[in-house]
């Protein structure tokens, strides 16, 4: 298993305690930055993140920032992502199960590192349920091929 895993300067920190916890569990990780607390534009560090996962040179990944909003709102945007704000272990197994999420991001400025590393530890154990979840994540997919066939004005 290999995560893309990111952050900006304000998720930094608690990037560097999920990196090292994922490589404790014998996780590939690929870090893609940033590599200290100065600051940095998350946009930036969500596209590689995504784009690496979209790509499947990643089979997940993690974004951190100050509130894990910004990173989910900017990792939708790149095709085949979806990425879930998760604040607690429920939403974590129910991302993956229900919805197939594919990054996770996480706000470092709302969680303790302990929970964090719940989260991420829950997410990764879960898959995905299929069933009729399948059908709104196929769902979802449309939506994104044709929003991407609308001409700009």
């Amino acid at each position: 298993m290999k995560i893309a895993l990111g952050a900006d300067h304000a998720g930094f920190e608690l990037k560097e305690k999920i990196r090292q916890h994922l490589l404790d569990k014998g996780i590939l990780v690929d870090d893609r930055g940033t590599n200290s607390s100065h600051s940095v534009d998350y946009p930036d560090y969500a596209r590689v993140v995504a784009e690496e996962v979209a790509a499947r040179k990643a089979d997940w990944g993690i974004l951190v920032c100050g509130s894990g909003i910004g990173m989910s709102i900017a990792a939708n945007k790149v095709p085949g992502i979806r990425a879930a704000h998760v604040t607690t272990e429920v939403e974590a197994r129910l991302s993956r199960e229900h919805n197939d999420a594919n990054v996770l991001t996480l706000g470092a400025r709302l969680l303790e590192e302990s929970r964090a590393l719940k989260i991420v530890d829950r997410w990764l154990s879960s898959s995905f349920a299929g069933g009729h979840h399948e059908r709104r994540v196929e769902k979802i997919a449309a939506l994104e091929k044709e929003d991407s066939r609308v001409a700009r004005c």
